[in-house]
């Protein structure tokens, strides 16, 4: 099993000073801009991916 991802910049200034805040899991503070949020995964999509391209350059 892995562990947990960390995100590597705030969401908010950009700044990559992040701790793990008290709030409990999913919680980051940033310690440049003073501000905290969390972070939840919600899933993955049922539609999969699918590509818009024009095959062939169609003019």
């Amino acid at each position: 099993m892995s562990e947990r991802a960390a995100p590597f910049h705030c969401p908010y200034c950009g700044d990559e000073d992040l701790r793990p805040h008290e709030e409990g899991h999913g919680a980051w503070e940033c310690a440049s801009c003073n501000r905290a949020f969390q972070l939840k995964f919600l899933g993955l999509l049922t539609r999969g991916l699918t590509r818009n391209d024009v095959v062939g350059g169609g003019t």
